[in-house]
């Protein structure tokens, strides 16, 4: 099949899926969410315009794929890329009510997972432009990950206040269970994609697997973030909110909406 074909393949099936696909949000960053959007589109036309030049569809090679790290450690010697996933997602955080100045404390996050590879091998400037895209549209209909057709690969969680999780056991595919710890972090740069209501993007983490690890995965790095940061204090917060609804509920933490791109590296032997 022609490399185009394939990218028009795409676009039909998200035409054809329109319906089922996630409400896009304008909210207070209306033209920043139009903006992004219609920069994902033009660059998936220019591909696609491209791509008939071509006499077949590239190979999807993971070793050609090449992450953004800045500020964060490089992978250890001897290991390579297994998988990369877009997270579309809440980061959790906590609130003292009866302390207007205090900091929002982290309380885990939740995040669907969708397999990002072989666009990051082949296509780094389409997936570069997938987090100020996706993350303007409705959380609640995660099913799809924006317009794009990107199938779920597996979920995130926190298992306890320092264990950050990734099954990526799904029937799409079956790359392991991660359980991770937290080894370093820099922050976003200064440029990177706002959340719904103009958030910070949370910063970039390096993570190392723990004992239990299934799959060979040996480190986890959250690079390319979007949105999820917290405000600066809980002044006018309750314990428990939700920033993309602006709508209070029950419980002792908060969440707010974010993107995030995830890279798996495994070690060469896969042991």
């Amino acid at each position: 099949m022609r490399s185009g074909a394939i990218w028009a393949a795409v676009l039909a099936a998200s035409v054809r899926a329109a319906p089922a696909f996630p409400s896009l949000e304008l909210k207070d960053n209306s033209a920043d969410a139009l903006q992004k959007l219609s920069a994902y589109f033009n660059l998936i036309a220019a591909k696609i315009q491209d791509s008939r030049n071509l006499a077949s569809a590239p190979s999807c090679d993971l070793s050609k794929a090449r992450m953004p790290a800045a500020g964060l450690p490089s992978p250890d010697e001897g290991l390579r890329v297994r998988h990369v996933a877009v997270g579309r997602g809440t980061q959790n955080y906590t609130c003292d009510t009866d302390h207007a100045e205090s900091v929002p404390k982290p309380a885990g996050a939740v995040a669907t997972l969708f397999n990002a590879s072989c666009v990051a091998a082949l296509y780094p400037d389409v997936l570069s432009r997938v987090p100020g895209m996706v993350v303007h549209f409705q959380l609640e209909e995660a099913e799809n990950l924006g317009v794009t057709a990107m199938a779920q690969s597996g979920f995130h969680y926190f298992v306890d206040s320092s264990t950050p999780f990734f099954n990526l056991d799904t029937p799409n595919m079956a790359i392991g269970q991660v359980a991770c710890a937290k080894d370093s972090s820099a922050d976003a740069p200064a440029k990177a994609a706002l959340g719904q209501l103009g958030e910070k993007a949370v910063p970039w983490l390096r993570l190392t697997t723990r004992p239990g690890t299934t799959g060979g995965i040996k480190a986890v790095y959250r690079v390319d973030t979007a949105g999820g940061s917290p405000p600066a204090t809980c002044r006018g917060m309750p314990a428990k909110f939700q920033v993309e609804y602006a709508a209070v509920k029950g419980g002792n933490g908060s969440l707010t909406e974010g993107w995030l791109r995830y890279w798996f590296w495994e070690s060469n032997s896969g042991k």
